[in-house]
Order: C-alpha cells, then structure tokens, then sequence
C-alpha cells in the first residue's frame, strides 16, 4: 500500500543504480512506516522538464502515500532521509527537493481487485 514516487529533472542513473536506489527507497520506506516491504512500491520519472525557483537547476518532487497517519514526527524523520538519498543517488540539492506526503483512506487505495478499507 505505501508508494514512493520520484520524479527528477535529471536523467536517469544507468539501470543498476537506478534498480539499487529504488530497492533502498523501498526498504527505507518499509522500516520508516513499520509496514512490510511486500507492499511497498516504488516508481521513478527522470528527464522530466522541470523547474523550481525560477530555474531548471537539477530538481527533485517526491510523493511518498501510505494507508494510515503518518504523523510530524514520521515525515520529518522520512524528510530528511529520502533528501539525502536522492541528493546522494541523483545529485539533486536538497533545497530543490519537495516531498508530499499523504496519508489516504484504506477505502481509497485498492489492490488485489479489493481495497484496504
């Protein structure tokens, strides 16, 4: 149920690195949220046109939605490392970073032909 969604002005890391980037986000995700990494999804957009600040200097919007509260805490702990992950991985500052986050209603996210709610 939990996704992360990056999408970069950047262009994608050779498959390797673009393959182990998206299994650390998948993982850290998965221990952020305390939810099993068999329901975690991940998925990357590079050489979007994009810009941030009146610029097209690298840029990073990342989406991270799960079922369930996240709460303050949670968001800035995911902050600060999906930040660093991606400025690592993708060179991307992270002033040119936004996350959204968004909890959804188990009702509103289905899977499996069912939903969580």
């Amino acid at each position: 149920m939990p996704l992360i969604k990056v999408q970069t002005s950047v262009d994608a890391p050779l498959k390797p690195a673009l393959e182990a980037m998206l299994k650390d986000l998948s993982a850290s995700l998965a221990q952020h949220l305390g939810k099993p990494e068999s329901y975690i999804m991940t998925a990357f957009e590079g050489s979007m046109p994009m810009t941030f600040a009146g610029t097209t200097d690298p840029v990073c919007y990342i989406e991270i939605k799960s079922v369930g509260t996240m709460g303050a805490a949670k968001t800035a702990a995911m902050s600060q490392t999906f930040c660093d992950k991606v400025e690592q991985a993708l060179g991307v500052a992270k002033n040119r970073t936004y996350i959204e986050f968004a909890d959804a209603q188990g009702a509103m996210w289905g899977w499996n032909g069912t939903t969580f709610g």
